[in-house]
């Protein structure tokens, strides 16, 4: 029976449907139900970059290996894409309608152009002179002369212009809303102080048109907003006298000559500047061409001002001191006595911070590397390796130079740490390093002492308060060894790293190794199913698309092994004819986005757990260097099973993933509800 995967994109979308759900449920806050939206459109806006530019580039090659790494041919997907997309859309729309009634029952509301009382428009005129009109540029539009280059992720505003006693005759001109130098919001004067007026900076633009055109002689103006996605990838050229930093700054000046992968703009836009538009886009009937409502880029309502009534953040939303940290004990001396296990954003980062500040403080520390794939725009991380070097000690950082969309911020990073005297590794060719490493050397003694970190997430401060995601910190012996190796790879780009990885003997290291060890664990329990024993497996990941693992795990379904998902985003495994025990898959979105890939195998009772950077993708496996820990203590093995348990049992914000991405919430017992984010932070508070 040939075996059945669902595609990766069309699961993706099923994710930020997901997300849209978030957005739709009345129980949520009104600003998160506001931020929801501003998620699933930026969301939106990154899979067109990424993922929709793939399948338009694979359009071009008819071979059966492009056709099968995205399980179906990429035309077909693409029409499923489009049609779902607008679906989605539509359903956004009704959403962000029905968010505007809650925001009106708090007086809370959005003005326009025609809208405003006559205070508000003495402002609005005053706001424009002295904040925005140096900030923005207003081009025309000729027939004969180039579109001017469009930026990917700006907001445009496109206008129409005639002489009222002129109608027949139009001149068009678009203007890019100057969201880098100017908020989105504008808060507006109101004679009613229990009342927030807020206008968006493109009306402001649109109110202000006659005065922006006035040298024309025009005095009738239609405006609507538009903006054009772009495809981001960039390819770096194989010139070896060339540096990979120097690569990256030429990648990221490539995009301006990305292809548009999707145009969306107001329906009610002149139609005559509409068809301007497609044209000179060059777009056409197989591009994304997308009609929505008046706003767009609402990604920026991620950051809608706090105008609303303050509403009791409930306690469960408030990080909290590791009870290892809670004496006045170093960190540094804490976790060389024992292992401790971190779960964010529950726990507070600043145990990390510590570790590293007094580590840059510490006489008898030698050295420090750790690996920064991205990074807070103002890393306390990066500022404590900062006052190491300063210190004398010798600093290696990892610097991933092509984390997609932080390619740029790396590169400054890059030059501000070679500045301070850190020594900055920029990974090896063709493989990107997303593993979270961190180790800390010292000299006591005359004897060699080593700890540090391993993480599921990014060593970042600032998305550890809304990111979902565990770190061992740990002094053990074999876990630094082998991060040691991780290491000594790194800093010999050109050699082969095979040899090293394969001897690492505790982390669980990609490429390649790391999927053979989980088809090892997955084999093993097979084994005690067909013996009629118990078999065990829980897999927690932000994706699943690896086919080869899938697989494995269809083997492992077939035969009664007891196979437990939890998964955010992308699932392309299917329930199967045949199987003897089902799979049961969830995906848990909630306030913090769920980022912990954590593994779990029964092992005849032994239990064993990793924590993991790799999620079950083939980018994952194959192209990237990843690491995972295992955690070895009993105490930290029941916390995590515990924890796991608690996220496999909720009935709040836990969705069954099926073969048709319904996105049905898990039904359970009413009277006991499971609200898995809620219940993980009452049981780490009372351990």
């Amino acid at each position: 029976m040939a075996q059945q995967f669902n595609p990766r994109d069309i699961t993706w979308l099923g994710f930020n449907a997901r997300v849209l759900q978030e957005a739709k449920d009345a129980t949520v806050p009104l600003p998160l139900r506001i931020r929801f939206l501003g998620i699933f459109s930026n969301n939106l806006d990154e899979f067109f970059r990424v993922r929709v530019a793939g399948l338009k580039r694979a359009m071009d090659f008819k071979t059966k290996v492009i056709q099968e790494s995205f399980y179906e041919a990429p035309s077909k997907i693409l029409q499923k894409i489009n049609k779902i997309v607008i679906d989605q859309q539509s359903d956004f729309e009704k959403t962000w309608r029905e968010v505007q009634k809650e925001m009106a029952k708090q007086n809370v509301f959005i003005k326009d152009s025609k809208s405003l009382s006559a205070a508000q428009k003495d402002f609005v005129v005053k706001y424009f002179d002295e904040e925005i009109e140096s900030n923005m540029i207003p081009i025309l539009l000729h027939e004969n002369v180039p579109m001017p280059y469009m930026r990917d992720k700006s907001l445009y505003i496109g206008v129409a212009m005639r002489r009222k006693e002129w109608q027949y005759e139009s001149k068009f001109a678009i203007i890019e809303v100057p969201t880098t130098t100017n908020s989105r919001f504008v808060i507006l004067p109101t004679e009613n102080k229990s009342e927030k007026n807020v206008m968006l900076l493109e009306d402001v633009i649109i109110y202000n048109l006659p005065h922006i055109f006035s040298y024309f002689g025009y005095d009738d103006f239609e405006a609507n907003c538009f903006k054009v996605t772009k495809d981001a990838e960039f390819d770096l050229d194989n010139d070896i006298k060339t540096t990979l930093a120097d690569k990256i700054e030429k990648g990221i000046k490539s995009r301006r000559k990305g292809k548009p992968t999707r145009f969306v703009f107001d329906k009610e836009m002149d139609k005559a500047l509409l068809e301007f538009l497609i044209r000179k886009l060059n777009l056409s009937k197989k591009d994304s061409i997308i009609p929505g409502q008046k706003i767009h880029n609402f990604r920026h309502f991620m950051d809608f001002p706090d105008v609303f009534k303050a509403y009791e953040k409930p306690v469960e939303r408030t990080s909290f001191t590791h009870q290892a940290f809670d004496n006045k004990e170093r960190v540094t001396d804490v976790i060389i006595k024992k292992d401790i296990l971190l779960t964010f954003p529950y726990h507070t980062y600043t145990p990390v911070i510590d570790l590293l500040r007094e580590s840059a403080m510490d006489p008898d520390v030698k050295s420090i590397q750790l690996t920064a794939y991205r990074l807070a725009s103002n890393s306390k991380i990066i500022n404590a390796l900062v006052n190491a070097a300063r210190n004398g000690k010798d600093v290696t950082v990892m610097l991933e130079l092509r984390a997609r969309f932080d390619e740029e911020a790396n590169l400054q990073w890059k030059e501000r740490l070679e500045l301070e005297g850190v020594k900055v590794l920029v990974g090896i060719p063709n493989k990107k390093i997303h593993a979270k490493l961190c180790v800390i050397k010292k000299r006591v003694n005359n004897k060699t002492i080593q700890y540090g970190f391993v993480s599921t997430g990014n060593f970042n401060e600032k998305t550890a308060k809304i990111y979902g995601d565990s770190m061992l910190m740990t002094a053990n012996r074999s876990i630094m060894a082998d991060i040691n190796k991780v290491f000594s790879v790194l800093n010999k780009p050109k050699a082969d790293p095979t040899a090293i990885l394969k001897s690492c003997k505790t982390l669980l290291v990609c490429p390649q190794f790391m999927r053979d060890k989980i088809i090892w664990h997955i084999d093993r329990e097979i084994e005690e199913a067909k013996a009629g024993r118990k078999a065990e497996i829980i897999i927690k990941v932000n994706s699943l698309s690896d086919k080869i693992l899938i697989t494995k795990i269809y083997q492992a379904a077939e035969v009664g092994v007891d196979m437990k998902m939890i998964v955010r985003g992308i699932y392309c495994a299917v329930n199967q004819k045949g199987f003897k025990k089902k799979i049961y898959a969830i995906s848990i979105v909630d306030e913090y986005l769920e980022h912990a890939r954590i593994m779990y195998f029964y092992n005849k009772g032994k239990n064993d757990f990793y924590l993991s950077s790799a999620d079950w993708m083939s980018r994952n496996l194959d192209y990237r260097i990843e690491a995972a820990t295992p955690i070895l203590q009993n105490d930290l093995k029941k916390q995590l099973k515990h924890m796991l348990e608690i996220q496999l049992a909720d009935n709040v914000k836990a969705r069954v993933l099926d073969k048709n991405i319904r996105n049905e919430y898990v039904k359970g017992d009413e009277k006991k509800l499971i609200r898995s984010q809620i219940e993980i932070y009452h049981y780490l508070k009372n351990l």
